[in-house]
């Protein structure tokens, strides 16, 4: 089904109103014959075409697939396999040929609503995950119990939170604690990525691609006898690409919002992957920052990520790859 159609420029506030459809909304209006609920649940269904497509709490993922998504035009593209513009036509039941360009209105600088994954009764599946990537049993609870990390109560996911300076959530990752599973919450505002910062002020920071990361290196502080609340360490929610005119590329925006928020800071630390992509968005990050801040290269001295040095200095053997595991951003 995919289309062969040339390129065609939609409507912004139509675009905007087609996200909006979440697919069980869909599939009751349109496909109801295909919708159903799994028993023993109160609000999980699945399809009748595939019963390990599961739909819960405004997002769906396909387990059989791996993959997923929270939008009707995420399904119809990934798992109906329609073309963009077919997908987006279904969604509105208007043909592209008959729509009337409008004047987009002026964008307001609303904030997005963060919708968060329902809590577990306990944390106890997630805690056992991250204590076996080596993390610190007394840092995970301090994130439990602050509300920085908590289980979901649907797929026990591990759920990183990023807060603002009033301590509003305002971002959520999603991430299996088996399998690869990664999903950011709907409506996460990825300017405050998870972060743990200084108790008092600092100079610095320190950055890392994943949320597990920034853990694997607040626990290594600790081993080394350290105070990791004395420092501000920020996940980027994962490795932004840049340009190949590294010059021309921008500012994760988590990093950009926290440096703006916090003109006191003179250094940055960059504790990036040792692979290409961390390599490149190192690189990238000295180009556009070293005239205002010194920047220290700082990789995993061990292994692709901060956590695979973690586990290598506390002597825990790996018997999981990093696919298998699920890096968290």
């Amino acid at each position: 089904m995919r289309s062969n159609r040339p390129y065609v420029q939609i409507d912004p506030d139509v675009l905007e109103r087609v996200r909006q459809i979440d697919l069980l909304s869909y599939l009751r209006a349109y496909e109801p014959s295909n919708l159903v609920k799994v028993k023993g649940t109160t609000n999980v269904y699945c399809t009748a075409e595939h019963d390990s497509l599961k739909i819960s709490n405004g997002k769906w993922y396909w387990w059989s697939r791996g993959f997923g998504g929270y939008s009707a035009l995420d399904y119809l593209m990934k798992v109906k396999e329609y073309g963009f513009v077919e997908a987006v036509e279904i969604l509105t039941g208007q043909a592209l040929a008959d729509w009337k360009p409008s004047i987009p209105a002026p964008k307001k600088d609303e904030p997005k609503v963060l919708l968060l994954p329902p809590k577990n009764k306990d944390c106890d599946r997630v805690t056992e995950y991250l204590f076996g990537r080596g993390i610190d049993y007394s840092l995970i609870q301090e994130c439990v119990a602050d509300g920085t990390i908590y289980e979901s109560a649907d797929y026990h996911n591990a759920v990183f939170v990023g807060k603002d300076k009033d301590g509003t959530p305002r971002y959520a990752a999603c991430r299996g604690t088996m399998g690869s599973f990664r999903l950011d919450a709907s409506g996460s505002d990825k300017r405050y990525s998870f972060r743990l910062l200084a108790d008092k002020p600092a100079s610095s920071v320190h950055l890392f691609e994943a949320a597990i990361d920034l853990l694997s290196y607040a626990t290594y502080l600790k081993c080394e006898g350290k105070d990791y609340k004395g420092e501000n360490l920020l996940s980027l929610s994962g490795v932004y690409q840049p340009k190949k005119e590294l010059k021309d590329s921008t500012i994760p925006i988590a990093l950009s919002t926290f440096l703006k928020a916090n003109p006191q800071i003179k250094t940055l630390y960059l504790h990036l992957d040792n692979d290409n992509t961390g390599r490149r968005c190192t690189a990238a990050l000295k180009v556009l920052l070293q005239k205002d801040y010194e920047i220290v290269d700082a990789p995993p001295p061990v292994g692709k990520d901060v956590n695979d040095f973690l586990l290598s200095y506390l002597g825990i053997g790996q018997q999981k790859t990093h696919r298998e595991r699920g890096d968290a951003r």
